[in-house]
């Protein structure tokens, strides 16, 4: 990367800084490889946080599905991590998994689970409580339901009730041609169309494999197939990272973490740059268990340079940037986050280790200034907060919009979950020094309700950013991409007209 002009003598945020064209040869976006090149099995340069209101089972396997990487929270309860892996690990690389409700249940309960949009589906099987990871026969399954039906219907009107006709079974093996899949999706709709359900009809059809559901997949899911790889272990599985803290018996968690499947390790603390984090993240290392290690949180070259000798291989960027902390506010200390990530991106390149962005990215353009930056990969928090994927049920409000809770893992609110175990006056202790928020609502986004559709607008994005720097790929990219400084004019200058002006 390079500046046009002098270069700054004040740290700078993403919001200072822009990306400036220059002759390029990449004739589309699809010509793009954005395949990070840091030793992750990840092909996107995007990672969900490790925060308990973003990633959870169900994120990280979606995410790994289109190639990106997903950190299960170090909060979780070491068992809860292995079986999430686990269950990660069982899902399909080529379907959706489905959200399976039993015909007893209600249209409620299916909206707590799924946004009312387009695209969102539910499979109704036949029988009691479908467990999780339960496999479903196919002569069980009844159909398939889409949001807007639901939507449309009352509230405790009962899933098997509302399914008609023959469920939309197909065997998996002829849903391997995109195009094929697509086909067939697409003749899945017109059926229920034909049934007099046009306006709530679901593209979507359940793939079976040895009489089993395995999966769904919709027209758009089968367009994505073609263009997104997913992120695969040695034996052709979803990848997903897992997070250990630096207290407690940091190696011991580290190796079940890895003897349970996690692809990458993440050793995190807010503040990396301590003797705490280089204990543990040595006593990680010293295991030889043949991951990428990932420690941080750290903002200058000589954190970089102190974690990376502690055996780290990735380095986590950011103190402060995030939607939900308050720890600039609270305590003066952070680093403005484009700044932060050239330095140590520098710092790290020289040592021959990588770098992930973590926090502050809010549109595409900050993800593309990232990696131009240096940054191999972004973190996405609290964006990725309010999708259908992430945990928790979704809430609705006094008008009827869609929401899901999130919080700063430094909070009041995440405090108590990580200290629960404490007796009430230790744990009122911690809570004194809490900081960041302890609960907003991320209201849904209706046109982007899933981490997929997040994914494929901060991709088209970030495609475009390559092409207009004449890179065909991330390494390419680090080197052609131009950046200038602005006024906070010029970036107002770059936002789009509210439609009413």
């Amino acid at each position: 990367m390079e500046f046009i002009g002098a270069m700054p003598t004040v740290d700078l945020t993403y919001s200072d800084v822009f990306l400036v064209p220059r002759h390029s040869d990449v004739g589309s976006r699809l010509a793009v490889d954005l395949a990070p090149v840091d030793d992750t099995p990840a092909t996107l340069p995007l990672v969900a946080a490790n925060m308990n209101s973003v990633t959870g089972p169900r994120l990280a396997a979606v995410l790994a599905r289109r190639g990106g990487l997903a950190v299960l929270p170090q909060d979780m309860a070491l068992d809860e991590m292995e079986r999430a892996i686990r269950w990660v690990k069982g899902q399909s690389a080529v379907f959706d998994t489905p959200v399976v409700l039993p015909g007893e249940a209600t249209a409620a309960d299916a909206l707590r689970l799924i946004p009312r949009a387009d695209g969102q589906t539910v499979v109704v099987a036949r029988g009691g409580a479908v467990e999780a990871g339960e496999r479903i026969p196919a002569a069980s399954i009844l159909g398939v339901l889409s949001a807007n039906r639901l939507a449309s219907v009352p509230a405790d009107a009962l899933l098997g009730d509302l399914v008609h006709g023959a469920p939309p079974v197909i065997e998996a093996a002829e849903l391997e041609d995109p195009r094929a899949a697509f086909e067939a999706a697409a003749a899945a709709g017109e059926r229920a169309a034909a049934g007099g359900a046009d306006a709530h009809r679901a593209e979507a059809v359940c793939a079976v494999d040895g009489g089993v559901l395995v999966g769904t997949l919709s027209r758009r899911s089968a367009l994505r197939r073609s263009i997104y790889r997913p992120a695969l272990d040695g034996e052709g599985r979803l990848a997903v990272a897992a997070a250990v803290g630096i207290n407690g018996d940091a190696a011991a968690k580290a190796r079940a973490l890895a003897s349970a499947g996690a692809d990458v390790l993440v050793v995190d603390t807010a503040h990396g740059h301590q003797d705490g984090m280089l204990r543990a993240l040595r006593a990680v290392s010293e295991l030889r268990l043949g991951l990428p290690v990932v420690a941080g949180n750290v903002v200058t070259a000589d954190g970089a340079n102190d974690l990376v000798a502690a055996g780290a291989s990735i380095l986590k960027v950011g103190v402060g940037p995030g939607a939900m902390c308050t720890t600039r506010m609270m305590t003066a200390v952070g680093r403005p986050q484009f700044s932060a990530v050239l330095e140590t991106a520098q710092a790290a390149r020289e040592l021959g280790a990588h770098v992930w962005a973590d926090g502050g990215v809010r549109y595409p353009r900050d993800v593309a200034l990232a990696l131009a930056a240096g940054a191999a990969s972004v973190m996405v928090g609290s964006w990725f907060a309010g999708t259908a994927e992430s945990p928790g049920e979704l809430r609705t409000d006094a008008d009827g919009r869609q929401y899901k809770e999130s919080w700063g893992m430094a909070s009041t609110k995440a405090v108590q979950g990580r200290f629960g175990a404490l007796d009430a006056y230790e744990r009122a202790r911690k809570e004194l020094f809490a900081e960041g928020i302890s609960s907003s609502k991320i209201y849904l986004d209706p046109q982007r309700p899933s981490i997929e559709d997040l994914v494929d607008m901060i991709t088209s994005g970030v495609r475009s950013s390559f092409t207009y720097a004449g890179a065909e790929n991330l390494r390419e990219f680090h080197v052609r991409a131009r950046v200038g400084l602005q006024s906070a004019a010029g970036y107002e200058e770059g936002k789009a007209l509210p439609v009413s002006w």
